[in-house]
């Protein structure tokens, strides 16, 4: 018994101490980033900073927020990501409840046209020339439609209702309940798990897309996302440190670290989604899994 016992607690130490090991490799490049954008910029190109900073200094945050149109930017970003999420989840749900209704005669046929998309795409230059046709250029919907639904996250979904008990839809159906009346007051109010895997998942993509504003709307200021300003300052910074190079021992006040920019640059648009993400993280393993389980 006490061997039992003692292989017993040897093996919980060997476990856990193999997952601290993994978080810590995990944490890592997380941590160092952190600790390279909170050190003096001119230390930084020495090298040799990990886990914490070894000058501190808060310089590369302050040159990135003294962008004047940041503001507007980060406000723009965060009204993409809202509208986007919700009309995106919204589409999706009602996209995915319609495929998995048994009694929806074209569901094959759309199925396997869903399954197409996750494939073939008509490629940059015919969706450049789709958007320009549906004068959407230069307008906020351009970050919305083009993204308004995904078939990886239809079909995510779309398995989920399928795995759902036939009897809740029936009973739905007896009660005189409608699709529209099912669909919100049955199956999403127990869907919530996958629901909230899919929220983050576009939330997330809507968060960081800055190439379709460089694409569509690099014309209009008031459009412009907090992604797109901060890369704009990444390659001024690149730009001024590649002129500087000559001239670095003449003048080291005003010298640029496109490394220390950047991993300021990195921490500014993770924050947001780590505030998140604490929210919905009881709900990603069990709706990816749930999800899945039938497909």
């Amino acid at each position: 018994m006490k061997t039992t016992k003692l292989g017993d607690a040897s093996l919980s130490v060997a476990l856990y101490s193999g997952l601290l090991l993994f978080s810590l490799f995990t944490l890592y490049p997380f941590l160092n980033i952190l600790a390279v954008s909170l050190n003096d910029k001119i230390d930084t190109i020495r090298g040799g900073i990990y886990l914490w900073p070894r000058v501190w200094s808060m310089q590369n945050y302050t040159e990135i927020f003294a962008n004047p149109n940041l503001l507007g930017a980060f406000l723009m970003s965060v009204l993409r990501t809202v509208v986007g999420t919700v009309l995106g989840i919204l589409c999706t749900a009602l996209f995915a409840y319609a495929l998995s209704a048994k009694e929806f005669m074209y569901r094959k046929l759309f199925n396997g046209m869903l399954v197409i998309t996750l494939y073939v795409n008509g490629g940059l230059i015919p969706t450049y020339l789709l958007i320009k046709n549906l004068e959407l250029m230069n307008t906020f919907w351009v970050y919305i439609l083009p993204l308004l639904i995904s078939g990886f996250y239809v079909i995510i979904m779309r398995s989920y209702f399928e795995s759902l008990p036939d009897g809740l839809i029936e009973s739905a159906k007896i009660d005189g309940a409608g699709h529209f009346q099912t669909l919100f007051r049955i199956v999403i109010p127990v869907s919530l798990p996958v629901l909230a895997t899919i929220t983050l998942f576009v939330a997330v993509l809507h968060w960081n897309s800055w190439f379709d504003n460089y694409l569509y709307a690099s014309r209009e200021q008031s459009l412009s996302l907090l992604q797109y300003e901060l890369m704009k300052i990444l390659l001024s910074a690149m730009n001024q440190s590649a002129t500087q190079q000559a001239h670095i021992s003449e003048n080291t006040v005003n010298i640029v670290n496109p490394q220390s920019v950047r991993a300021a640059m990195t921490i500014i648009v993770t924050v947001p989604i780590l505030l998140v993400y604490p929210f919905l993280q009881r709900y990603f393993v069990k709706g990816m899994t749930v999800g899945a389980m039938k497909e």
